[in-house]
């Protein structure tokens, strides 16, 4: 049996890669980025005057000059225009072009204007090269500015466009089909039995795929029933690029699902963890190269499934590096007898020390996932370790931070 490391890395490496395609601009924010970018031009491209006032020849003002003629008016957009002479100043607006022959600007707030003649005031005692945004002090032409793998944020479509790109390549969203089984599913809206129970875990796990950005997810449910659930299944796996189940995958009279997709051409990469929740876990590759995830039943186990492996696999699948370490400092002393990776809900706050502190908020059992509601994430403690005393620093994963 894997351990949970084992586990996560063996799906990673087995994980193919989503295809390639470009987007147009408009349409790039929250995809994953498939190509690196490069800056256009110098950022600035041009010495960028950054406040209203004039600009000046600092030399004039060490010699002692406190009273400057203006030139002419320099606007943002307007071209490059040069100012001549000892004594001259360009009247200046925020984002123009800093004209020839001037070097430092000086703040409207700071100058008074008569006859067009532009007068310092006394007590005001201006620093060289002030108030200007010097060419290429962001980035200079050629620079990589965004590299590919990052989730595109708003601030990023400002560098596309900054680069002059009207359409970027990204990674392909996957079809994802989320197929939960059980007779006793009852989806909401439709009467209930005492002895059924609401469908939850289709729902919830389409919603943590579409907040770590894959969206093309639909959801099914299928009855314990071998033929129907052969016929269903292999519908969604001819359509999907990636097949999510939850049930079945244990070793009961009615867990049918490791059988069915064996018969579907379904190649098993693994069956089973050591970790609690979520121990049953089976992982296999469709006969097209589909991804192929069957989580147990039980709600805790198949939302933390999801998120500690399903995500990150679809996520290495579009190109993006692997999640980046997380700590945090346990907030009260646990025990874990079992020798299995443990995954604990947690709620975040702050210890005395002012570090991020994880306060343990487990569930009742792995069917109890009311108690998820108001956690922050799990922390993922180490099989074989019995003691984790308060302060222990463990690796964090949040239900919404991939």
């Amino acid at each position: 049996m894997l351990s949970a490391a084992q586990a996560r890395q063996t799906v990673l490496e087995t994980m193919g890669a989503f295809a390639v395609q470009a987007v147009p601009l408009e349409k790039a924010n929250g995809r994953i980025l498939r190509q690196a970018v490069v800056a256009e031009r110098d950022q600035p491209p041009f010495d960028r005057v950054t406040m209203d006032g004039i600009a000046i020849n600092y030399a004039d003002y060490a010699d002692g000059r406190r009273q400057f003629s203006m030139a002419h008016t320099q606007h943002a957009g307007d071209p490059v225009r040069s100012v001549d002479g000892t004594g001259a100043c360009a009247e200046v607006m925020t984002g123009a072009v800093l004209p020839d022959g001037t070097d430092t600007v000086i703040p409207v707030e700071q100058i008074e204007v008569n006859d067009n003649q532009a007068i310092l005031a006394n007590d005001y005692v201006p620093q060289s090269g002030q108030f200007v945004h010097r060419r290429g002090s962001d980035h200079v032409k050629g620079t990589e500015v965004l590299s590919s793998g990052q989730v595109i944020r708003p601030a990023d479509v400002a560098v596309l466009a900054s680069c002059g790109l009207e359409s970027v390549d990204v990674a392909a969203t996957p079809t994802v089909r989320i197929i939960s089984t059980g007779n006793e599913l009852i989806p909401a809206g439709q009467p209930i039995e005492d002895h059924q129970i609401r469908l939850s875990n289709g729902p919830a796990m389409a919603a943590m795929l579409e907040d770590g950005g894959f969206t093309r997810s639909t959801t099914d449910h299928l009855p314990d029933n071998p033929e129907e659930l052969e016929t269903r299944i292999g519908t969604h796996l001819a359509e999907a690029d990636v097949l999510i189940l939850s049930g079945g995958v244990s070793m009961g009279k009615a867990d049918f699902v490791p059988e069915i997709l064996h018969r579907l051409g379904v190649s098993k990469v693994f069956h089973k963890i050591r970790q609690r929740p979520g121990k049953p876990l089976w992982f296999g590759k469709g006969p097209k190269g589909q991804a192929v995830f069957a989580l147990p039943g039980n709600p805790v186990s198949a939302l933390v499934c999801c998120r500690q492996y399903v995500l990150p696999a679809l996520r290495s699948a579009s190109g993006c590096p692997p999640e980046a370490p997380f700590t945090v400092s346990l907030g009260e002393d646990v025990y874990f007898m079992p020798a299995l990776t443990r995954f604990l809900p947690v709620r975040l706050g702050f210890d005395d020390d002012g570090r991020i502190s994880a306060l343990p908020s487990p569930t009742n059992t792995s069917g109890d996932f009311t108690a998820l509601s108001g956690t922050d994430g799990y922390v993922e403690m180490e099989a074989d370790v019995v003691e984790f005393p308060r302060g222990t620093l463990l690796p964090f994963h949040a239900w919404d931070r991939p």
